[in-house]
């Protein structure tokens, strides 16, 4: 079936880590490469498992204070590329772009943050850019792309590996960018009521 997805490269840049451990054990089962930025990288090496930086793909460092780590042509070139379209195609070989076929993604807790009383600076800090344009982006392209949007999903795709291998089905892929299209409308809607306060 031509439906079906292998995943081999997996983006990882979660804000939260608890439960992510099995989803990476999954994963790596599999002998899906990770490539990650920051603490999650960390993370994912203390588990064992080798680790490309997003770095070493876009040549860039994380800049200004950590604002921009995955906004980036390489990045999004390789989540959004078409896989059968020869266009896009011809220009991920062009310009050295990998593919990249799962975004797993934890957005900053700007909900808490503003519940917690912090101040308006910090609160400004948690409003996510990289996480919700590499949300948008995987979920746009869910036809060749896998996307794991928050926390809540990490346990569905990992049941999804157990069941199926590091594969996915156009109906799976489907369904996790609906469920990621939630997380950034209730996301963008929380941002929204506290600017409108």
């Amino acid at each position: 079936m031509t439906d079906i997805k292998k995943i081999k490269t997996a983006l990882v840049s979660v804000f939260h880590k608890d439960g992510l451990e099995e989803l990476l054990a999954a994963l790596n089962a599999e002998g899906v490469k990770f490539l990650s930025t920051g603490g999650t990288q960390k993370f994912i090496e203390s588990l064992g498992y080798e680790c490309q930086t997003v770095e070493s793909v876009t040549t860039y460092p994380s800049i200004l204070g950590g604002r921009v780590k995955t906004l980036h042509p390489k990045v999004f070139g390789g989540i959004l590329a078409r896989r059968d379209n020869a266009g896009d195609q011809e220009q991920m070989k062009t310009y050295d772009i990998p593919e990249i076929d799962l975004v797993v993604v934890d957005l900053y807790p700007f909900e808490d943050t503003v519940a917690s009383g912090a101040s308006e600076q910090d609160i400004i800090e948690k409003i996510d850019i990289g996480g919700i344009s590499l949300i948008r982006a995987a979920a746009k392209n869910f036809n060749d792309v896998v996307i794991v949007a928050s926390k809540a999903e990490y346990g569905i795709l990992t049941d999804i590996i157990r069941e199926k291998g590091a594969q996915t089905s156009l109906a799976d892929r489907r369904m996790l960018a609906t469920r990621a299209f939630g997380v950034s409308s209730h996301y963008d809607t929380a941002i929204h009521a506290w600017f409108d306060k």
